[in-house]
């Protein structure tokens, strides 16, 4: 039997937990001498490489001294909670990563509650204690805090702290002394973490993730909690609603390294994927054949935002995207939720109209991109707070806890934009050169605002935000306060027409730019929509103008990136979403039915 230890890493967004899992393989020389591998090795899908986020958790397997040591890599983002809930269920130990000058952040907070909740035993490391301005000591400090606040028991507390840098490939038990190597890590884990416990008995296994194969379909990934299994084997698989199925295991795989090896055997306290299994879902249990015994399933926190998706049914629709249809959107909405624990899909009165219900603007967002990858076209409207009823009765919504670290001399901008959305100021602290801000903040308040912040601020502000609970309702929040310019006509924007229109507000497109009626082309400078006629051209006459043509200076357009797309529109816009193109517009892209629409009572 040998020896295995399961271990979750875990940390706020860019605190450096890949790099730190990327060191580990080096360390263990996974790799052949003459093979060449990138940086960020887990990060392996092209979203991840370019926000530089996890999105995703990862499963890999390192050897050192005769132990093997399954490592799984948790997303940072508490948008991304529902990965690091269900995975956490296949660790023994977690590693909770803090960076040595920023401490322990809000989603820092919120995934170490779910590991300690579940009693996991933590090492804690301070890392990047080769920047400037760092504060280790304090930041260790700070972590006990944390964890006292989150009731560890005192076996928690007695927790083992390695000190180095992810980036340089270097851990120490003390920051004055640095080492060469990430040995004293690898020797805290065996050291600390306690090993999987063998348990004698019928099989039981919880599917905590899966993973998807064009020769098997698709394959159950779990820790085996207790006895064995074999290759063949008849098993019973218990499902959320109480039922059993009886089924044969075609094939067993174990991590190792990078990929995966097929066994005939695994033992208990192994991470493994089972293969022939079919109408699964995460959650279910693997059992004995003969007298099934289902494990607790996995409790998901609820939803915060909802976002309507629809068909594209633009002028300009089907031009970019293959995949059109409301059934391909239907089909391909309902995919994700197998995986994606926390987004949840209702249908509605209408065939080609989904709400998608999900943790907040950068888990739909992400989702949207993803889908805008694989070829599909779609419109989304605009993100709306999930409110609920209290026990009297009264109007209850989400509360989130932001967290702001601003440069002192525009703190006051920040508090300014904070409270105009609600947001109650909880703590002011300097922090190195820095103004540390807490607030308590409504969901709504907070769709938008990091644009907002960030130009305040000059893009020098790190904000950071996880849900709280939720409460009474904090009373109206002003949305945007300026209007669309709409297009007037369908063809290419001309030149003449978008320069003559400077002066009424900003531009979202480029002279050229094919627009269509309805189309939202801009931000105007005041709080009523208006509509614009962008393709006047000059009236030539025989007569010489001197000189008045050359000097046309257009402003380059505003560019949005797709979030701020979902923050920007208003409740009667829609954002139209291609392969190659972001467009907002107008429900009602014909000015009379917009009026009709306007005077219905809503």
């Amino acid at each position: 039997m040998q020896s295995i230890r399961n271990i979750a890493i875990i940390a706020h967004v860019d605190h450096g937990k890949t790099t730190l899992v990327d060191k580990i393989i080096h360390a263990s020389k996974i790799f052949r001498e003459n093979q060449e591998f990138g940086d960020l090795i887990l990060d392996n899908n092209d979203l991840e490489r370019e926000r530089g986020i996890t999105i995703t958790s990862k499963n890999v397997s390192v050897r050192y001294n005769g132990v093997k040591i399954n490592i799984i890599d948790t997303p940072g983002h508490a948008d991304f909670g529902g990965e690091v809930e269900r995975v956490l269920r296949m660790a023994d130990g977690v590693i909770l990563l803090v960076d040595a000058f920023e401490g322990p952040m809000p989603q820092t907070r919120f995934v170490l509650s779910k590991a300690i909740a579940l009693g996991l035993k933590p090492i804690v490391i301070v890392n990047k204690v080769d920047k400037e301005n760092c504060r280790p000591d304090e930041v260790h400090e700070s972590v006990f805090d944390l964890m006292f606040n989150l009731e560890a028991t005192e076996d928690q507390l007695d927790f083992p702290c390695i000190y180095g840098s992810s980036k340089q490939g270097w851990m120490s038990t003390d920051w004055k002394k640095p080492t060469d190597n990430i040995i004293p890590l690898l020797d805290a884990i065996i050291e600390h973490i306690p090993a999987s416990k063998v348990q004698e008995g019928t099989p039981q296994m919880q599917i905590t993730s899966l993973d998807y194969s064009s020769f098997v379909g698709r394959i159950a990934i779990g820790r085996l909690e207790r006895g064995t299994l074999t290759e063949g084997m008849q098993i019973s698989l218990c499902k959320a609603d109480g039922t059993t199925k009886k089924m044969r295991i075609k094939e067993l795989q174990v991590f190792e390294g990078l990929g995966k090896v097929k066994v005939e055997k695994v033992e208990c306290g192994e991470i493994c994927a089972v293969t022939g299994i079919e109408d699964f879902e995460i959650g279910d249990t693997i059992a004995d054949a003969e007298n099934p015994e289902a494990l607790e399933r996995i409790a998901i926190d609820e939803p915060t935002m909802n976002m309507l998706f629809t068909i594209n049914n633009s002028p300009f629709f089907g031009k970019e995207g293959k995949l059109v249809t409301s059934r391909h959107i239907r089909d391909r909405l309902f995919k994700e939720t197998e995986k994606n624990l926390a987004l949840k899909v209702v249908t509605t009165e209408s065939e080609d109209k989904f709400l998608v219900f999900g943790r907040g603007i950068l888990h739909l967002s992400v989702l949207i991109e993803t889908m805008r990858r694989e070829g599909y076209e779609l419109q989304v409207g605009q993100p709306q707070v999930i409110f609920k009823e209290g026990p009297n009765g009264e109007r209850l919504e989400p509360i989130e806890s932001l967290v702001v670290d601003v440069p002192a001399e525009v703190a006051g901008k920040v508090i300014e934009l904070a409270t105009q959305g609600k947001g109650e100021l909880l703590i002011m602290e300097p922090k190195g050169d820095l103004q540390h801000l807490e607030f308590n903040i409504p969901s709504r308040g907070l769709i938008g605002l990091r644009s907002k912040v960030l130009t305040a601020t000059f893009g020098e502000a790190i904000m950071a935000h996880r849900f709280i609970a939720y409460e009474e309702f904090k009373g109206a929040i002003p949305g945007r306060i300026n209007g669309s310019l709409i297009s007037m006509n369908t063809g290419p924007a001309i030149p003449y027409a978008i320069d003559k229109l400077q002066d009424r507000g900003v531009f979202f497109i480029d002279p050229g730019e094919e627009v269509y009626t309805g189309m939202v082309v801009g931000e105007h400078n005041r709080q009523n929509d208006i509509e614009v006629n962008l393709q006047a051209a000059k009236q030539l006459t025989n007569m010489r103008a001197s000189g008045t043509d050359s000097n046309t200076k257009i402003a380059p357009k505003l560019n949005f990136s797709l979030e701020e797309c979902m923050e920007f529109i208003q409740k009667d816009e829609y954002l139209e979403i291609t392969p190659k193109s972001l467009r907002m517009r107008k429900i009602w892209l014909d000015p009379n039915e917009r009026k009709r629409n306007e005077k219905k009572p809503s």
